[in-house]
């Protein structure tokens, strides 16, 4: 009898360390989102959320996703994740106000379990960013503008909040300009604020000083358009705009009688979606390849820009 409960004990124990076993190997379930942007005013954050909360609901049907805005106020972020971790989100997506300050509350959040993925822009010591090629985005953007001008003329580069993405682009616009010596930058330094009323006060500023201006490249489309209205009001004519983002009004400036000449989009739907991809593989140990995760950008022209599927087209 004793060799036969040994028998059924060693049995039962082996079935009991292999269930144990396959119930760690089990997915860990996705039951909730914390996301922190800067503005869910601005269509490419709203965009962003909605990416995130379909994907999350791809993995599981009953997640919760929560999106809040920043406003760009570094407190304000701080308390959002606070209460992110209150809540015990699995993960929350960042976008982060500021690269460097933000380390203190993503070390937090990390300690309690929850995977932080940086989207849009890098903050320090999260587990992943997902962003877009900003660099190639600013190359492509410039070197339409460099063309345009055939290689010569007086351009200013519309600066904007110095977070990372707007940092890469204006860098990868210089060293495209910079291949072209007919090319002469008069203003890099002024930053716009990432807004329509930004971009509309900085060219104001730029048509006042300068009397011959060729070109311009914003940093982003809101500025853009802003640039746009402004050379407009001062009738100003014969100034070639590009930009980045690929937006929503960007589109409708493309298709009507403005100076905007093309866009570098981005795709913040897919940007979001693989966010949660990779934050979710991460949750269950399944690290990335690589940590940082640029998506490519390609040009929206007046050309192509009525076959562009735009951030708000059908997925």
């Amino acid at each position: 009898m004793r060799k036969h409960n040994k028998l059924f004990l060693g049995v039962a124990l082996a079935i009991g360390i292999g269930m144990t076993g396959s119930a760690h190997a089990a997915d860990k379930q996705l039951k909730s989102i914390g996301i922190t942007v800067g503005s869910l005013g601005n269509p490419y954050f709203v965009t962003i959320a909605k990416g995130a909360e379909a994907k999350a609901k791809a993995i599981n049907p009953n997640a919760k996703v929560t999106a809040v805005s920043s406003d760009y106020d570094m407190n304000k972020q701080f308390t959002q994740i606070d209460n992110f971790i209150s809540a015990h989100v699995d993960m929350i997506l960042l976008n982060a106000v500021d690269p460097k300050a933000i380390e203190p509350a993503v070390k937090k959040a990390q300690k309690t379990g929850i995977v932080v993925v940086a989207v849009d822009v890098v903050a320090a010591g999260a587990d992943a960013t997902v962003q877009t090629n900003n660099v190639q985005a600013g190359e492509i953007s410039c070197d339409f503008l460099a063309k345009k001008l055939n290689g010569k003329g007086n351009v200013v580069i519309e600066n904007g909040p110095q977070v990372s993405a707007v940092i890469d682009r204006v860098n990868g616009c210089k060293s495209v300009l910079a291949k072209n010596p007919g090319i002469k930058v008069l203003s890099d330094d002024q930053d716009a604020k990432g807004s329509r009323e930004g971009g509309m006060n900085a060219m104001q500023g730029y048509l006042t000083r300068f009397p011959k201006l060729d070109g311009v490249f914003a940093i982003n489309d809101p500025q853009a358009i802003g640039t746009d209205l402004a050379a407009k009001q001062l009738h100003r004519n014969n100034i070639v705009i590009t930009s980045v983002d690929g937006a929503p009004d960007i589109e409708t400036a493309l298709k009507s009688d403005t100076m905007v000449q093309v866009s570098a989009s981005q795709d913040p739907w897919s940007m979001a979606q693989q966010a949660v991809s990779v934050g979710y593989d991460m949750m269950n140990g399944k690290k990335p390849s690589s940590t940082t995760i640029l998506l490519p950008s390609t040009l929206v022209t007046r050309e192509n820009v009525g076959s562009y599927k735009g951030w708000s087209s059908p997925r």
